[in-house]
């Protein structure tokens, strides 16, 4: 894939998540606002929870997301955008296209996923 390209598809990425954790921000602000304001009804405080749960995780793997744009961002300039961070073996264009923040072949992700954390 050519450098340009690379670019393009990285920084499309980049873009995507700092909108959605703009988004999840003003969200939270204003949930937050909304339960200042409740009359303390007890009721709706674990789905209040839920919520809260849900938005933090979802904030988590955004920022994660935004990690992996950074690196991505690392291998362009380094030259090594399209390599496996793992083999060096190549990145199939096709992957890269469908999965611009790819730092592994198919093979080798499958792989790390059986594998679980350590």
């Amino acid at each position: 894939m050519n450098e340009r390209r690379a670019r393009e598809l990285v920084a499309r990425e980049r873009a995507r998540v700092e909108s959605m954790l703009g988004e999840l921000g003003g969200e939270i602000r204003a949930e937050g606002s909304l339960q200042r304001q409740q009359t303390g009804d007890y009721g709706d405080v674990g789905s209040t929870l839920d919520t809260e749960s849900v938005a933090i995780a979802f904030e988590v793997d955004l920022r994660a997301q935004l990690a992996a744009v950074g690196r991505a961002e690392e291998r362009i300039a380094r030259g090594t955008y399209g390599r496996s961070v793992e083999s060096g073996l190549p990145i199939p264009d096709q992957r890269l296209e469908a999965e611009p923040l790819a730092e592994r072949t198919v093979e080798e992700q499958r792989h790390l996923e059986r594998r679980g954390p350590n």
